[in-house]
């Protein structure tokens, strides 16, 4: 069981962080909007990562402890997904309607002192609905050795690969033609967290 939960842990981190492109386009595009280092965009994904499995993490160690059953969890996930995509489209759109608004006036790069903590916000309201089912089983057998397994274990895959994704992104896009583009970076910087927003309303991804 043991093994089995781990490897469930690891693949499903994997897969729920590979196809949920808000969990590395906005590090991507706003990396490059703003003229962050590679190391600056890693070091905020991997915060915005952290904050983003505490909240589940801390959500299933209350249900365990509190006697809640899974359903009951699953839905307060599902309110803070709605959450956390409204606030993805939210934050995009007026991260859009700033920047353009600034571009108007001539002012190409706009100031946001709070753009990190915005960020960081969604991501932590933002679940990861796949670790609950995890938790609970071993939780039912009073394994909480394994219970810490499989938290530690998800969270370290899914804030691994989210930052990996990132720096691939942000190197990929540092390196493509854009060419009189430049100067509407943070525009298209807002419509695409935006996006990626709608997407998980949408798709539910």
């Amino acid at each position: 069981m043991t093994l089995a939960l781990l490897g469930a842990a690891c693949s499903i981190a994997l897969v729920h962080t590979l196809i949920g492109v808000d969990h590395y386009l906005p590090f991507v595009v706003l990396g490059k909007a703003r003229g962050w280092s590679l190391g600056k965009v890693a070091g905020l994904t991997a915060l915005c990562g952290l904050g983003h499995v505490i909240g589940s993490i801390l959500l299933g160690f209350i249900g365990i402890g509190a006697g809640v059953a899974l359903g009951e969890l699953e839905f307060i996930e599902g309110i803070r997904g709605s959450l956390a995509a409204w606030g993805l489209i939210g934050f995009g759109l007026v991260y859009m309607a700033w920047s353009w608004s600034r571009l108007r006036r001539g002012h190409h790069h706009p100031a946001h002192s709070m753009t990190f903590w915005s960020i960081f916000i969604v991501f932590a309201l933002g679940p990861c609905e796949p670790l609950i089912p995890l938790l609970m089983a071993p939780a039912f057998e009073h394994s909480w050795g394994l219970v810490a397994g499989v938290a530690g274990v998800f969270a370290a895959v899914t804030i691994g690969t989210m930052v990996s994704l990132a720096c691939v992104g942000f190197l990929g896009l540092s390196v493509a033609p854009m060419k009189g583009l430049e100067r509407y970076a943070n525009v298209l910087a807002g419509g695409a967290i935006a996006a990626s927003g709608l997407m998980i309303q949408v798709f539910g991804i």
